[in-house]
């Protein structure tokens, strides 16, 4: 059971609040129609019980709110709006991803396709779906864990007549499995034919909580609706006999040679169009639109006849005597990170078409670059496979790398698929460990094959005797490699978590060469500078665990990383990254 109690959002620039004391509830085994004109409250509303929305009141999910749920996934699946994914991700690859994000086996992901009917369009991308296969999707995402209370907002909005029957079908079939279903509409005569319970919004307020039966007996004006090619003359005479017979009948022109006529009968329509020889296409009964509006004093919440309504959990505070009871504060619920963080950021990566391009990009890149650095010469072998030529300032490699890293924080502000609708990405410790692990791997994997490419590709045109690989000095460049490409995803990752778009991530990337890495030579070359000659067994004699002799050479490789420009720029900037995103995103708590 879905319980609402004193639901009332925060005003916003002296304006009055969007939700102002709501309260209702949703049974199980119901379909609970949240009816209101556009700007009544309805999405607020659904986000004041997400813990989206700041504000008063408390939502009970069968008894506890939502914060205190230990799988909130498992218990409210929510849609708010367009299915937030990546337009190059199939929509098999979303589902899977968000299984990981769930807790959920990925072998979910091809059952609820076949449930929401796209068996045949797991493979399509999301950018190409229409809005039909768009809700489909959404709904699947929403069943992923195979939640106990469902809240849609405007499920049906844009959907053909199949696509809309279809839908409300697969919500009287969760409803009748014993779960709640509550969906927000502005259609009167859609709430009336699909809900068994309508709580009606007006300008913020509760304005009715009915049947679906009394709803319509009480709010809804019968019709009756005519189609004949002489619709002027039909509509002429029933409103002349309406004024000689001192009735109030209203006649209504609508589109395609139709009336709608308020006030009268089938019978008396009929009688009137066969007395003048009017030829008629259909002729029937049916639910009009919304009658007169009523103020919250009017209209009360009701209570169908018969039917006993449970009464609403009230506040466990005592009040102070003399006091009235404050409603409790709607904090913004933290969003949770993924429960398998490590395989949901395996899947994000591989499961859109920029990976797959960036590194192709790059590789094709670096080859070319290699080939012509061996071919003008002038430029050692090591930077030759590199592809880093004096005048870029990184390698396309390590670039590329810093842009995967970009996009891996991008895409989740970008396209929020963790979150219940589009708000923030979750900042925990977890998914950040996960995406400095993945984004470290493909950065150590494409600095790994830009090498061994190039290097192919040399010697297939020059021969093995042009690019011979010096064996001094070896271990060091390959380290310094690796971890120059590793510091740029690091760099573009923390960059764009900080300022949550992919493009601040990038500059980030390209700031170290261009702006931290010549102050940091100035200061290497100034002088205070010294000499690294003598340093490890000076660390030796300082450090009292006794340090073996063959890791010297280490050492002094490490150290000589650092003492590049580019090796200390990225040094310093990293723990400079780090340090503002753990303040900035998790200066609360640290949580997993």
């Amino acid at each position: 059971m879905l319980q609402a109690i004193g639901l009332t959002s925060t005003p916003r620039r002296a304006r009055p609040p969007a939700v102002d004391d709501l309260t209702f509830e949703a049974r199980p085994g119901t379909v609970t129609a949240l009816l209101g004109a556009p700007g009544a409250g309805k999405t607020t509303a659904l986000r004041l019980m997400l813990g989206l929305e700041q504000g008063r009141g408390v939502t009970y999910f069968r008894g506890r709110p939502l914060h205190r749920v230990a799988h909130p996934a498992r218990e409210v699946g929510a849609l708010l709006g367009d299915v937030p994914g990546n337009p190059s991700r199939t929509a098999r690859g979303q589902l899977r991803m968000l299984c990981a994000a769930a807790g959920v086996p990925a072998a979910r992901a091809d059952s609820l396709l076949d449930v929401v009917g796209l068996t045949g369009l797991g493979g399509q991308r999301l950018g190409s779906l229409s809005l039909g296969m768009d809700r489909r999707l959404g709904l699947a995402s929403a069943l992923l864990a195979d939640p106990h209370t469902l809240l849609l907002d405007e499920p049906a909005a844009g959907l053909s007549p199949r696509d809309s029957s279809w839908l409300h079908g697969l919500l009287r079939a969760h409803a009748a499995h014993g779960g709640t279903v509550l969906y927000t509409t502005d259609d009167a005569k859609e709430a009336a034919r699909t809900a068994d319970r309508v709580v009606t919004l007006d300008e913020a307020r509760l304005v009715a909580d009915q049947a679906a039966v009394d709803f319509a007996r009480t709010r809804l004006r019968p019709r009756v609706a005519v189609r004949t090619p002489q619709a002027v003359r039909l509509g002429a005479l029933l409103n002349k006999e309406a004024r000689v017979a001192r009735r109030s009948v209203e006649v209504v022109p609508e589109e395609g040679n139709r009336l709608s006529v308020y006030g009268s009968t089938c019978a008396e329509v009929g009688d009137t169009a066969f007395r003048h020889n009017v030829l008629l296409h259909q002729l029937a009964d049916e639910i009009g639109d919304m009658g007169p509006r009523r103020t919250p004093a009017q209209t009360a919440p009701s209570t169908p006849p018969g039917e006993s309504r449970a009464p609403l959990a009230a506040p466990t505070t005592t009040p102070a005597p003399g006091n009235p009871v404050a409603e409790p504060t709607i904090p913004l619920r933290p969003l949770r990170s993924p429960l398998r963080p490590f395989r949901y950021e395996v899947r994000r990566t591989f499961s859109t078409r920029s990976t797959a391009l960036v590194t192709a990009t790059a590789l094709a890149v670096s080859a070319a670059l290699a080939v012509l650095l061996v071919h003008t010469g002038g430029t050692p072998l090591p930077a030759a496979l590199a592809a880093w030529p004096a005048l870029l300032p990184l390698p396309p490699a390590a670039f590329a790398a810093g842009l995967l890293g970009a996009l891996s924080f991008g895409d989740e502000f970008r396209y929020p698929a963790l979150a219940a609708s589009r708000g923030t990405s979750p900042r925990r410790l977890g998914l950040l460990l996960a995406k400095l692990t993945v984004s470290a791997g493909l950065a150590l994997l494409l600095a790994a094959l830009t090498v061994a490419v190039n290097l192919l590709l040399v010697r297939l045109l020059y021969g093995a005797g042009a690019t011979p690989l010096p064996a001094a000095g070896l271990p060091a460049k390959a380290a310094s490699w690796a971890a120059l490409g590793v510091g740029c995803a690091w760099a573009g990752l923390l960059g764009a978590g900080v300022f949550r778009v992919a493009a601040a991530g990038l500059a980030a990337v390209l700031a170290v060469p261009v702006a931290v890495a010549p102050a940091v030579q100035h200061l290497l070359t100034g002088p205070a500078a010294r000499s690294m000659s003598g340093l490890p067994s000076r660390l030796r004699e300082l450090m009292w665990i006794r340090i073996p002799a063959e890791a010297d050479q280490w050492l002094l490789a490490a150290m000589r990383i650092l003492a590049q420009p580019v090796g200390a720029a990225m040094a310093l900037s990293i723990p400079v990254l780090l340090c503002t995103y753990l303040l900035t995103g998790l200066r609360r708590k640290a949580r997993w």
